[in-house]
């Protein structure tokens, strides 16, 4: 018998990223925090944490597996105070274990810092080395205590401006909400690549990576937190900053087309409807005679809806999925082995013999799941079977945040559309068009990453400054780091906080 990870054999799909949250100003924050990643579950599944303050000394909660595995109701009662924040985790950077979980927590000489990371650091080799070369010792593999290390290392004198400054060193994909004993800060990186929303508590604040924590704990979505956005959040109220340069927003278009949960809510829209927008979209392009529209659960399910509606097909749950596989199972001895897709996904005979049937699914990439899908629904007697793909083919990696196969693994990068569909051995296979994709998602095709898809990234290494960090610049070349709230509230106001200002340069 040997021990392996299921989704190998039953998923064919990009890996989640992580998912962060953060409460401020509620007596129960740590409970809420836990609930906010209860909701948040699907975007990291290895590990997951909490760190809360009174005001005074940190606690912090971390593990390997499922929130609700990890944490228990004595271990939250003794994560105290009014403020807390949680981070579910699935790596991209540093190996899956204990001393890589998150949220990171230390003490330095401006107090306790924790911070939970959701993105991916570029240059965080680079800045790595550099730090070590100054002396700095690192506790973990991944990206995100560099951003630790270069706040420690600042020469700014408010915990504001030396948390700005660390960020202004890194290049890449972060929303992250920090911990500090001066209150919740909550930004993300100038393209706005991985989402982050505020809402609000009767008695507090409350960010997190999608607005379905929001509906599990009750909080009121406020808005978005914008693209290059530091909000800070403390006693005094909130106040909102944009102290980086502006550019060209690019948030990740695959966040709409599988990531995060479909009761979210992303600029404004729901992400269930986009995404039976992308299947209204794909049978608009690539409608077959069928019998049949069926979906891979669960994710393939809006499509799935907005093909048949758009097509005038019948939808059917002609795939059911077991919801109790965990991350592991144990692999049966040869005589048995190879479950495969199996293990997750059982076919229905009554409404796929002898039909024509449509199979929607919102992404292919090394195509491993669609073979056994499609096998799988010749041996329950379908008589035709067309995949479609409701997103276009994956043609390169992510290096912002999600774990994705190499440009060799990607089948899409090194085959043709006649070789998949033979590879799949499907009837008929196709995607939906990159312009497709962009025209049912909302807002401007220039404002997301599709680099995935177009090989277009918009940030790239090339793009990094070649130069030393100078860490122990003395402060007073440091002139101009004054940084303007653009609003305030009160502990007891509504008032959202609005787009702020540049940090005088």
């Amino acid at each position: 018998m040997k021990q392996r990870r299921s989704d190998n054999d039953a998923s064919d799909h990009f890996r989640d990223q992580c998912g962060v949250v953060g409460v401020y100003g509620h007596k129960e924050a740590a409970n809420l925090a836990y609930l906010g990643l209860y909701a948040l579950q699907h975007r990291g599944q290895e590990s997951s944490g909490i760190v809360s303050t009174d005001g005074h000394q940190f606690y912090q909660q971390k593990g390997m597996g499922l929130v609700a595995d990890i944490f228990t109701k004595d271990q939250l009662k003794r994560l105290r105070g009014d403020a807390a924040i949680g981070h579910n985790r699935y790596s991209t950077t540093g190996s899956s274990e204990l001393n890589n979980a998150q949220p990171l927590s230390v003490n330095f000489s401006f107090g306790n810092l924790a911070l939970a990371h959701n993105g991916n650091l570029l240059n965080s080799e680079m800045v790595r080395s550099e730090l070590e070369a100054y002396g700095a010792i690192f506790q973990t593999g991944i990206d995100s205590e560099v951003i630790i290390h270069l706040i420690a290392h600042s020469h700014a004198t408010t915990i504001l401006d030396r948390i700005i400054e660390a960020l202004e060193r890194v290049r890449g994909a972060f929303s992250l909400v920090m911990l500090t004993d001066d209150g919740l800060f909550v930004t993300r990186d100038p393209y706005g690549i991985r989402p982050l929303s505020l809402g609000r508590l009767k008695n507090g604040w409350i960010a997190a990576s999608e607005t379905c924590s929001f509906d599990l704990i009750g909080a009121e979505f406020v808005r978005d937190v914008e693209p290059g956005e530091l909000v800070w959040i403390n006693r005094d109220g909130v106040r909102s900053y944009h102290p980086f340069p502006k550019t060209k927003p690019a948030m990740c278009i695959f966040e709409y087309v599988y990531f995060s949960r479909p009761d979210s809510v992303m600029d404004g829209l729901s992400v269930y409807s986009i995404r039976k927008r992308l299947g209204k979209q794909l049978a608009k392009e690539s409608a077959v005679d069928a019998d049949v529209v069926i979906a891979v659960p669960d994710s393939g399910v809006p499509a799935a809806l907005g093909f048949a509606e758009a097509c005038g097909l019948p939808f059917e749950n002609g795939l059911i999925r077991n919801h109790y596989v965990g991350r592991t199972f144990i692999e049966p001895e040869q005589s048995i082995r190879h479950f495969g897709v199996k293990v997750k996904l059982n076919a229905i005979q009554d409404i796929l013999k002898g039909k024509r049937v449509v199979v929607v699914d919102d992404s292919l990439v090394r195509g491993t799941t669609s073979r056994k899908i499609v096998k799988m629904l010749r041996q329950a007697g379908a008589k035709e079977i067309h995949m479609r793909i409701s997103s276009p083919p994956t043609l390169s990696p992510c290096f912002y945040g999600i774990d994705t196969p190499t440009k060799q693994e990607l089948i899409a990068s090194n085959s043709t559309l006649k070789d998949i569909r033979r590879y799949i051995t499907a009837d008929s296979l196709a995607y939906l068009s990159l312009e497709g994709m962009l025209d049912a998602a909302p807002g401007s095709p220039s404002g997301y990453c599709s680099a995935c898809f177009s090989e277009e990234y918009p940030i790239t290494l090339t793009h990094l400054e070649d130069k030393q960090l100078q860490l122990f610049e003395s402060p007073e070349s440091r002139a101009g780091l004054d940084v303007s709230a653009s609003s305030v509230t009160s502990d007891t106001g509504t008032a959202m906080p609005t787009p702020g200002t540049k940090r005088a340069r």
